[in-house]
């Protein structure tokens, strides 16, 4: 088994650090993302992180698909929730997920390329998630799918996204974050940093 990753993707840090908190042991892969000459693409033709190469050949993409498989081989506390509330709460930090790395892509494209109407979806709708995420955060109470999502996205923000200021008038959540940021598996899966 092999895990092919990018530094600097929340999707593979949640990965990497759901094996960090289950002790599992996989080694790693670093490989380089929308390039034609990606070592990752003979084994994966989507060329996402993270994918889980198996013994068998199987290659496993998708972070809600390789947490699922983890859970498997570890005795501890499922990373995968199953209670309703929890799945849904899951479902909105990956939402904002995709929102901000939509955003944070579309920052990337020159100036005179840019969506005006994309880039103000994706700050809304962010914006909105954060909103409701200030008013509870009951479900991110343990280390689960949902915890893990919801530290990868900030802990993007925090460092390859900093044009959004998530921390203004959410002080529960900012303080929700600083606790989580303290945890080994957030601190050695720290992303670099980037210009946006």
């Amino acid at each position: 088994m092999k895990l092919y990753y990018s530094a600097g993707s929340p999707y593979a840090r949640m990965v990497r650090m759901a094996m960090l908190e289950t002790g599992i042991t996989i080694p790693l892969t670093e490989t380089t993302l929308r390039d034609p000459a990606s070592g990752l693409l003979p084994i994966n033709p989507v060329g996402r992180v993270p994918t889980l190469w198996l013994s068998d050949g199987v290659a496993l993409t998708e972070t809600l698909l390789i947490l699922p498989f983890l859970d498997r081989l570890h005795a501890g506390p499922k990373l995968m929730p199953f209670e309703p509330e929890r799945l849904a709460a899951l479902g909105r930090v990956m939402g904002l997920l995709e929102g901000i790395a939509v955003w944070n892509r579309e920052l990337r494209r020159p100036e005179h390329e840019r969506s005006p109407g994309l880039l103000t979806l994706e700050a809304r709708r962010a914006n909105r998630v954060a909103d409701a995420l200030e008013r509870g955060l009951a479900w991110f109470d343990r280390i689960d799918a949902g915890w893990l999502a919801l530290t990868a996205a900030f802990g993007y923000c925090e460092r390859r996204h900093t044009i959004w200021r998530w921390r203004d008038g959410r002080p529960t959540l900012a303080a929700w974050f600083d606790s989580a940021a303290e945890r080994s598996c957030f601190v050695a899966t720290l992303p670099p940093p980037s210009g946006i």
